[in-house]
């Protein structure tokens, strides 16, 4: 927490604590203001788990503000999201259960997530697995983005989830050779590929998913959605596989 943020903690607790109102401090000649001060000072140093509660509390109501933002984003934007037909669906096209992953082909944090993903293809029959080209870290990775979304045009299903798990899997940086270099091994149409690569379609298609993380207010990847839960970070595959258990259960990913 900035400098600011925890002195203004600091002084809320304490004059909520003297019930002191604003309009009272308002009229405070400057001695008063002082000896208030010393009195806050002392009152801080006495009882500092005073403090530690007002942050954490302050804390959590933040944490709880930004995921009902994020709840009613997810909510309002659950076409685009769940059913955009800019998007690759991997896993069962018709699955009953959704997950949608934010990724960027330079994550290192994707990359750790990829078994744990395809793990869940695999022994989750009914699960349908919507990746979203979110390239936020450098060039490298929108030209990345951009190779690999104008190739859902010549592959899909299995095929497309090959070519994503082998790009996503290279290791170093990855950009538009590295993406061109395991769609040609993959017996891509190149002169197709590069022309829908620098289309207009393709750059809407990332602009989308941009458009959406900023709705959702998404700094970094891979971030998950199922149901209306947003998961942010490599939570792991128990995790994961807990929430899609619950909304298998109940419909939703916490089940009371």
């Amino acid at each position: 927490m900035s400098l600011p943020r925890f002195a203004a903690a600091a002084l809320g607790v304490a004059l909520a604590a003297l019930s002191i109102s604003s309009p009272a401090r308002a009229e405070m000649s400057a001695g008063q203001k002082a000896e208030v001060q010393g009195i806050i000072k002392d009152y801080l140093l006495s009882n500092p788990e005073v403090l530690r509660d007002a942050l954490n509390e302050m804390d959590r109501r933040q944490k709880a503000e930004e995921s009902a933002a994020r709840t009613k984003t997810v909510s309002d934007a659950a076409p685009l999201i769940f059913n955009s037909p800019r998007q690759a669906v991997l896993g069962n096209p018709n699955g009953k259960i959704t997950l949608v992953e934010f990724f960027d082909y330079n994550c290192g944090y994707c990359k750790k997530s990829l078994d744990d993903i395809a793990q869940l293809v695999k022994e989750e029959p009914e699960l349908r697995l919507v990746v979203k080209d979110f390239p936020v870290l450098g060039p490298g990775s929108v030209e990345a983005a951009e190779v690999a979304t104008a190739l859902r045009k010549q592959f899909s299903g299995d095929k497309y989830w090959q070519f994503h798990f082998k790009l996503l899997a290279t290791k170093g940086q990855v950009g538009r050779a590295q993406a061109n270099a395991v769609a040609k091994d993959m017996g891509a149409d190149m002169d197709r590929l590069a022309k829908d690569a620098a289309s207009p379609e393709t750059k809407q298609s990332i602009q989308e998913v941009m458009k959406i993380a900023d709705g959702l207010q998404l700094t970094g990847t891979p971030t998950f959605v199922v149901g209306d839960d947003v998961v942010v970070g490599a939570v792991g595959h128990d995790e994961l596989k807990s929430r899609i258990d619950n909304v298998k259960k109940c419909g939703k990913v916490a089940c009371g």
